[in-house]
């Protein structure tokens, strides 16, 4: 090897040394400041928790976006409600926040939580009858259990919202997915659900929270909307909700309510009682969806508790809305070898 090419041999040599040193230098630096860029999150099962607004938020414009979703949704009436100061901002046609229903602001087991629910979408819906996305699920909420409008799907609040679903329910092992999905499960009663009877549970058990009239009560500050949320009346769910059905209202009740008192694992009120105080709760006026009637293009798709027509069977009214609804149940699984919980 001739002189010239020892020289060159030799710089190629010590400019990779300089590149290795330099990215040993810069990978340490990285690491101090970012750490979970060099290893996978390993979580045992039993041990993994959903993210916290209080201790896990990221930084930057990442955990901007959750923040605003997380406001958004526990704050709902201030930050897009009626009394909104920009009529262009008033998303919410009631005071209701996303939390009253999705308690514990998305993560409480038993209340439909967001934990994991991106998982879950796209996802058929036979409301629409098609497959959904998430935003689309969300507008649901805001034109039904918000009394309201759609978000635009490009815009902040939209974004945000979402957001802050996927980081609650970040690096979930799969085995935890059902803890979090859904509400509690109630055995069909064989009788009709009875108002009367569920009055009688809700003056002991409901009305010290949300009044006599079901009109709930305010925070401190009312500008933030509810502390208890009203059951009944011009401000809250309209009659297109989910929660208008007595069998989906009777499944929350149950896992959650007396609040403080009843969880999924250990409920207060047995199955009776929570459907007969989801009957009364429904039996009284609230707003109006308009379009109702086209919910469920395909009708045998319909909830048998759903207390709005039209209806693809021979039942009344009166029937779809308190029951029985075995019969129901038992008509479309032999008419049309569909089997229905709900």
């Amino acid at each position: 090897m001739n002189l010239g090419k020892a020289v060159e041999l030799i710089a190629w040599i010590l400019s990779l040394i300089v590149a290795v040193l330099l990215i040993l230098a810069l990978s340490t630096i990285m690491y101090q400041h970012k750490p979970e860029l060099f290893y996978s999150k390993v979580v045992e099962v039993g041990q993994w928790q959903p993210n916290n607004i209080e201790g896990d938020l990221p930084e930057g414009r990442k955990g901007k976006l959750i923040k605003f979703g997380y406001l958004l949704t526990s704050e709902s009436a201030k930050w897009m409600g009626p009394m909104v100061k920009n009529p262009d901002m008033r998303f919410s046609g009631n005071n209701l926040a996303c939390k009253n229903c999705h308690l514990d602001v998305g993560t409480r087991p038993g209340s439909a939580s967001w934990i994991g629910v991106m998982d879950r979408f796209p996802q058929f819906r036979g409301r629409e009858n098609k497959i959904g996305t998430i935003e689309e699920r969300v507008n649901g909420c805001m034109e039904r259990s918000m009394n309201g409008r759609n978000l635009p799907v490009e815009s902040s609040q939209m974004k945000a919202i979402v957001a802050y679903m996927e980081w609650l329910g970040e690096d979930m092992p799969k085995e935890r997915e059902k803890e979090f999905k859904g509400f509690a499960k109630i055995q069909m009663p064989v009788i009709a659900a009875s108002p009367v009877l569920g009055k009688a549970v809700y003056i002991s058990e409901c009305q010290v929270c949300h009044g006599e009239n079901g009109q709930g009560a305010w925070l401190a500050d009312s500008t933030k909307g509810y502390l208890y949320p009203p059951l009944w009346g011009k401000d809250t769910y309209n009659h297109g909700a989910g929660m208008h059905r007595v069998l989906t209202a009777a499944q929350f009740i149950k896992g959650n309510m007396p609040w403080g008192q009843a969880t999924i694992d250990n409920p207060k009120l047995t199955d009776e009682e929570s459907y007969h105080v989801a009957a009364y709760i429904n039996s009284f006026e609230r707003p109006l969806k308009e379009n109702a009637d086209q919910d469920f293009p395909d009708r045998k798709l319909k909830p048998v508790s759903t207390p709005y027509g039209p209806w693809d069977d021979p039942f009344s009214p009166e029937a779809h809305k308190y029951g029985p609804f075995k019969p129901m149940v038992e008509f479309y699984q032999g008419e049309y070898s569909i089997i229905k919980t709900k």
